[in-house]
Protein backbone atom coordinates (compact mmCIF):
# COMPACT_ATOMS: atom_id res chain seq x y z
CA UNK A 1 0.00 0.00 0.00
CA UNK A 2 1.29 3.74 -0.88
CA UNK A 3 2.27 5.86 1.72
CA UNK A 4 -0.43 8.82 2.04
CA UNK A 5 1.78 11.33 0.84
CA UNK A 6 2.08 9.24 -2.34
CA UNK A 7 -1.28 9.98 -2.63
CA UNK A 8 -1.21 13.77 -2.13
CA UNK A 9 1.76 13.86 -4.86
CA UNK A 10 -0.44 12.42 -7.53
CA UNK A 11 -3.45 14.36 -6.34
CA UNK A 12 -1.45 17.43 -6.94
CA UNK A 13 0.08 16.12 -10.30
CA UNK A 14 -3.19 14.95 -11.22
CA UNK A 15 -4.43 18.57 -11.01
CA UNK A 16 -1.98 20.23 -12.85
CA UNK A 17 -2.41 18.02 -15.67
CA UNK A 18 -6.25 18.36 -15.67
CA UNK A 19 -6.10 22.19 -14.69
CA UNK A 20 -8.58 21.63 -11.69
CA UNK A 21 -7.94 22.61 -8.44
CA UNK A 22 -7.91 20.28 -5.54
CA UNK A 23 -8.90 20.94 -1.63
CA UNK A 24 -6.44 22.49 0.45
CA UNK A 25 -4.12 19.81 2.13
CA UNK A 26 -4.16 21.34 5.60
CA UNK A 27 -7.78 21.46 5.84
CA UNK A 28 -7.95 17.34 4.89
CA UNK A 29 -5.01 16.95 7.33
CA UNK A 30 -4.36 20.01 9.40
CA UNK A 31 -1.70 18.03 11.74
CA UNK A 32 0.96 17.60 8.24
CA UNK A 33 4.34 18.80 9.56
CA UNK A 34 6.26 20.81 7.28
CA UNK A 35 8.91 18.01 6.48
CA UNK A 36 5.77 16.05 4.98
CA UNK A 37 4.61 18.97 2.82
CA UNK A 38 8.44 18.54 1.41
CA UNK A 39 8.27 14.95 0.82
CA UNK A 40 5.30 15.58 -0.85
CA UNK A 41 6.85 18.03 -3.12
CA UNK A 42 9.49 15.89 -3.81
CA UNK A 43 7.88 12.96 -4.35
CA UNK A 44 5.57 15.35 -7.00
CA UNK A 45 8.76 16.25 -8.56
CA UNK A 46 10.14 12.12 -9.00
CA UNK A 47 6.46 11.50 -11.01
CA UNK A 48 6.97 15.19 -13.52
CA UNK A 49 10.39 13.12 -14.03
CA UNK A 50 9.43 9.92 -14.74
CA UNK A 51 6.65 11.82 -17.06
CA UNK A 52 10.24 13.49 -18.75
CA UNK A 53 10.36 16.37 -16.81
CA UNK A 54 14.23 17.47 -15.42
CA UNK A 55 15.09 20.12 -12.80
CA UNK A 56 16.88 23.09 -13.49
CA UNK A 57 16.63 24.86 -10.27
CA UNK A 58 14.77 25.83 -7.63
CA UNK A 59 12.87 28.74 -6.38
CA UNK A 60 12.82 30.75 -2.88
CA UNK A 61 9.29 32.14 -2.15
CA UNK A 62 7.84 34.06 0.19
CA UNK A 63 10.89 36.19 1.13
CA UNK A 64 9.55 39.87 0.71
CA UNK A 65 7.65 41.08 3.51
CA UNK A 66 4.58 42.13 0.72
CA UNK A 67 4.32 38.66 -0.08
CA UNK A 68 4.09 37.13 3.19
CA UNK A 69 1.53 39.53 4.22
CA UNK A 70 -0.57 39.17 0.51
CA UNK A 71 -0.34 35.19 2.06
CA UNK A 72 -0.56 35.62 5.89
CA UNK A 73 2.50 33.33 5.97
CA UNK A 74 5.97 34.47 7.63
CA UNK A 75 8.26 32.34 6.35
CA UNK A 76 9.90 31.47 3.15
CA UNK A 77 9.28 28.33 1.50
CA UNK A 78 11.09 26.74 -1.78
CA UNK A 79 10.45 24.76 -4.47
CA UNK A 80 11.96 22.84 -7.92
CA UNK A 81 12.28 24.66 -11.69
CA UNK A 82 11.68 22.22 -13.68
CA UNK A 83 12.87 22.63 -17.31
CA UNK A 84 9.06 22.70 -18.92
CA UNK A 85 8.26 25.81 -16.39
CA UNK A 86 10.66 28.04 -18.61
CA UNK A 87 9.29 30.39 -21.19
CA UNK A 88 11.42 32.41 -23.60
CA UNK A 89 11.87 36.01 -22.93
CA UNK A 90 9.70 37.66 -24.95
CA UNK A 91 7.60 34.27 -25.49
CA UNK A 92 3.91 33.59 -24.61
CA UNK A 93 2.14 32.04 -21.91
CA UNK A 94 -1.54 30.36 -22.10
CA UNK A 95 -3.71 31.17 -19.47
CA UNK A 96 -5.35 28.02 -20.14
CA UNK A 97 -2.49 25.98 -19.06
CA UNK A 98 -2.72 27.11 -15.81
CA UNK A 99 -5.04 26.91 -12.83
CA UNK A 100 -4.61 30.33 -10.80
CA UNK A 101 -2.11 32.25 -12.00
CA UNK A 102 -0.30 35.39 -10.65
CA UNK A 103 3.08 37.41 -11.74
CA UNK A 104 5.95 38.70 -10.02
CA UNK A 105 8.85 40.64 -10.36
CA UNK A 106 11.90 38.96 -9.26
CA UNK A 107 16.02 39.01 -9.55
CA UNK A 108 17.69 35.31 -10.30
CA UNK A 109 21.16 33.86 -10.07
CA UNK A 110 22.55 30.71 -12.38
CA UNK A 111 25.76 28.93 -10.01
CA UNK A 112 28.79 27.81 -11.65
CA UNK A 113 30.14 25.64 -9.20
CA UNK A 114 28.01 23.58 -6.65
CA UNK A 115 26.74 25.14 -3.02
CA UNK A 116 26.10 22.22 0.09
CA UNK A 117 26.32 22.52 3.58
CA UNK A 118 25.39 23.96 6.65
CA UNK A 119 28.42 25.93 7.32
CA UNK A 120 28.07 27.77 3.58
CA UNK A 121 29.02 31.50 3.79
CA UNK A 122 27.19 34.51 1.69
CA UNK A 123 30.82 35.21 0.29
CA UNK A 124 31.17 31.68 -1.21
CA UNK A 125 27.51 32.05 -2.65
CA UNK A 126 28.60 35.53 -4.49
CA UNK A 127 32.00 33.78 -5.25
CA UNK A 128 29.80 30.98 -7.07
CA UNK A 129 26.66 32.84 -8.92
CA UNK A 130 28.24 32.97 -12.50
CA UNK A 131 24.76 35.04 -14.06
CA UNK A 132 22.42 37.68 -12.77
CA UNK A 133 19.15 37.55 -14.39
CA UNK A 134 15.75 39.67 -13.76
CA UNK A 135 13.11 37.04 -13.60
CA UNK A 136 9.17 36.90 -14.09
CA UNK A 137 7.72 33.62 -12.04
CA UNK A 138 4.21 33.14 -12.81
CA UNK A 139 3.10 31.38 -9.51
CA UNK A 140 0.47 28.85 -9.94
CA UNK A 141 -1.86 27.26 -6.76
CA UNK A 142 -3.06 23.69 -7.68
CA UNK A 143 -5.19 24.40 -4.02
CA UNK A 144 -6.02 27.73 -5.60
CA UNK A 145 -4.85 30.83 -3.48
CA UNK A 146 -7.72 31.30 -1.12
CA UNK A 147 -7.05 30.14 2.28
CA UNK A 148 -3.53 28.37 1.73
CA UNK A 149 -0.93 28.17 4.25
CA UNK A 150 2.61 27.39 4.34
CA UNK A 151 2.20 23.70 3.88
CA UNK A 152 0.14 23.55 1.53
CA UNK A 153 2.71 26.15 -0.79
CA UNK A 154 5.23 23.71 0.23
CA UNK A 155 3.68 20.47 -0.75
CA UNK A 156 2.18 22.59 -4.14
CA UNK A 157 6.29 22.72 -5.28
CA UNK A 158 5.97 26.49 -3.89
CA UNK A 159 3.23 27.22 -6.10
CA UNK A 160 5.75 27.00 -9.05
CA UNK A 161 4.42 28.05 -12.59
CA UNK A 162 5.94 28.88 -14.97
CA UNK A 163 9.12 31.47 -15.08
CA UNK A 164 10.97 33.71 -17.51
CA UNK A 165 14.79 34.94 -17.14
CA UNK A 166 16.21 38.19 -19.07
CA UNK A 167 19.36 37.61 -20.65
CA UNK A 168 22.22 36.97 -18.38
CA UNK A 169 24.77 39.56 -16.89
CA UNK A 170 27.54 38.11 -16.35
CA UNK A 171 28.71 37.10 -12.71
CA UNK A 172 27.39 38.99 -9.54
CA UNK A 173 25.69 41.60 -10.38
CA UNK A 174 27.05 44.23 -7.26
CA UNK A 175 24.76 45.73 -4.65
CA UNK A 176 21.53 44.08 -5.79
CA UNK A 177 19.91 45.49 -2.61
CA UNK A 178 19.87 48.90 -4.09
CA UNK A 179 18.39 47.43 -7.54
CA UNK A 180 14.90 49.12 -8.31
CA UNK A 181 12.59 46.50 -10.15
CA UNK A 182 9.48 47.48 -11.58
CA UNK A 183 6.76 45.51 -13.04
CA UNK A 184 4.93 46.86 -15.98
CA UNK A 185 1.73 45.69 -17.88
CA UNK A 186 1.18 46.77 -21.55
CA UNK A 187 3.75 49.63 -20.81
CA UNK A 188 2.49 51.04 -17.42
CA UNK A 189 4.17 49.95 -14.21
CA UNK A 190 2.08 48.10 -12.21
CA UNK A 191 4.27 46.92 -9.41
CA UNK A 192 7.65 48.02 -8.50
CA UNK A 193 10.34 47.10 -5.08
CA UNK A 194 14.04 47.18 -4.18
CA UNK A 195 16.50 44.16 -4.24
CA UNK A 196 16.77 44.46 -0.28
CA UNK A 197 12.80 43.91 -0.41
CA UNK A 198 14.76 40.24 -0.21
CA UNK A 199 15.09 39.11 2.67
CA UNK A 200 17.85 42.44 2.83
CA UNK A 201 19.84 41.08 0.17
CA UNK A 202 18.63 38.96 -2.63
CA UNK A 203 21.88 36.47 -1.82
CA UNK A 204 20.50 36.08 1.27
CA UNK A 205 17.77 34.02 -0.11
CA UNK A 206 20.34 31.24 -1.98
CA UNK A 207 21.96 31.28 1.53
CA UNK A 208 18.43 30.24 3.08
CA UNK A 209 18.61 27.63 0.44
CA UNK A 210 21.55 25.98 0.35
CA UNK A 211 20.96 25.48 4.23
CA UNK A 212 17.89 24.03 3.89
CA UNK A 213 18.92 22.27 1.40
CA UNK A 214 21.92 21.12 3.48
CA UNK A 215 19.30 20.25 6.65
CA UNK A 216 17.95 17.25 3.87
CA UNK A 217 21.31 16.38 2.88
CA UNK A 218 21.41 17.49 -0.53
CA UNK A 219 22.44 21.24 -1.85
CA UNK A 220 22.74 23.08 -5.15
CA UNK A 221 24.53 22.02 -8.09
CA UNK A 222 26.76 24.22 -10.67
CA UNK A 223 24.08 25.10 -13.94
CA UNK A 224 20.99 25.46 -11.42
CA UNK A 225 18.87 28.57 -11.79
CA UNK A 226 17.76 30.22 -8.42
CA UNK A 227 14.82 32.31 -8.79
CA UNK A 228 14.93 34.78 -4.96
CA UNK A 229 11.76 36.17 -4.81
CA UNK A 230 9.55 38.75 -5.33
CA UNK A 231 10.23 42.22 -4.54
CA UNK A 232 6.43 43.01 -4.48
CA UNK A 233 3.04 41.43 -4.15
CA UNK A 234 1.57 39.31 -7.05
CA UNK A 235 -0.59 40.23 -9.19
CA UNK A 236 -3.26 38.44 -11.20
CA UNK A 237 -2.88 37.59 -15.01
CA UNK A 238 -5.02 38.37 -17.81
CA UNK A 239 -5.01 37.24 -21.62
CA UNK A 240 -3.63 39.95 -23.99
CA UNK A 241 -1.22 41.41 -21.30
CA UNK A 242 2.04 42.15 -22.07
CA UNK A 243 4.10 41.80 -18.76
CA UNK A 244 7.77 42.77 -18.37
CA UNK A 245 10.53 43.05 -15.62
CA UNK A 246 12.66 46.08 -15.69
CA UNK A 247 15.76 47.74 -13.33
CA UNK A 248 18.50 49.77 -14.54
CA UNK A 249 21.17 47.27 -14.58
CA UNK A 250 19.82 44.18 -16.08
CA UNK A 251 18.08 43.45 -19.46
CA UNK A 252 14.55 43.22 -19.29
CA UNK A 253 12.41 39.76 -18.68
CA UNK A 254 9.05 39.85 -21.09
CA UNK A 255 6.09 37.35 -21.02
CA UNK A 256 2.71 37.63 -23.64
CA UNK A 257 -0.25 36.40 -21.91
CA UNK A 258 -2.69 34.59 -24.46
Amino acid sequence: MSPWWDGEARRLHSAETARQPVSLLSRRRPEIALDDAYRIQWHGAALRAADGARVVGHKVGLTSAAMQEQFGIDQPDSGLLLDYMAVETDGELRLGDLVAPRVEGELAFRLGSDLAGADVSEEAIRDAVDGTFLALEVIDSRYGFEGLTLVDSVADNAACGRFVLGAAVAGLVPELGGEHLTLTVDGAVAASGFGRAILGDPIRSVAWLVHRLAACGTGLRAGDVVLAGAVHASLPLSAGQTVAAGSARLPQAVLHVA
